[in-house]
């Protein structure tokens, strides 16, 4: 009698078009034209960020600086420590709308910086004359930081004071000499 064996391993094309292979193939093909299109993207594709905004040098009012926070077309967040009104728009993340510390946009933050409570003085102006000398001194803390990163826009004024004018080459620092 003769044997005839039958070969039990699969072909090729069998092991190929098994269903686990065929999606393996299918998210390797699929991975593979990702990577493909994304090199062909056009960087005009990805939206150019927004023109900085100009330079703010002014003194402000309480009211007024209630204006800046955040949720006008602009864009512009600004708060107040010690009466020094800085632009934090580029803190947007931190102090603009959603941020942690958008209690403070467009506010006097220096009693919830001096305490550690993240909320601002709802007073038409707060002198913060009532803080604790460890609180006057964190405040003071807070306001360096905030020399460092930030640009000045101006002071803060008390009620019934006059603003300064500002000169464009002018910086908060030939002004305090």
């Amino acid at each position: 009698m003769a044997d005839t064996e039958t070969s039990s391993a699969p072909t090729v094309w069998e092991e190929l078009t098994s269903p686990l292979n065929l999606v393996l193939i299918a998210v390797i093909v699929y991975l593979v034209y990702k990577i493909i299109r994304s090199n062909f993207e056009t960087e005009s594709s990805v939206p150019a960020p927004p023109p900085p905004l100009p330079k703010l040098r002014k003194d402000l009012t309480v009211a007024e600086l209630a204006n800046y926070d955040g949720t006008q077309p602009d864009g512009r967040v600004l708060l107040a420590v010690n009466g020094v009104v800085f632009d934090v728009t580029r803190g947007k993340r931190f102090y603009g709308p959603g941020g942690p510390y958008s209690a403070f946009a467009g506010k006097d933050a220096t009693r919830g910086l001096a305490t550690g409570q993240v909320a601002a003085s709802d007073k038409e102006y707060d002198d913060c004359s009532d803080l604790a000398a460890d609180e006057i001194a964190s405040a003071k803390e807070w306001e360096e930081q905030f020399r460092e990163k930030y640009d000045i826009v101006g002071r803060l004024l008390k009620p019934g004071e006059t603003p300064n004018k500002y000169s464009d080459d002018e910086t908060e620092d030939k002004k305090s000499q």
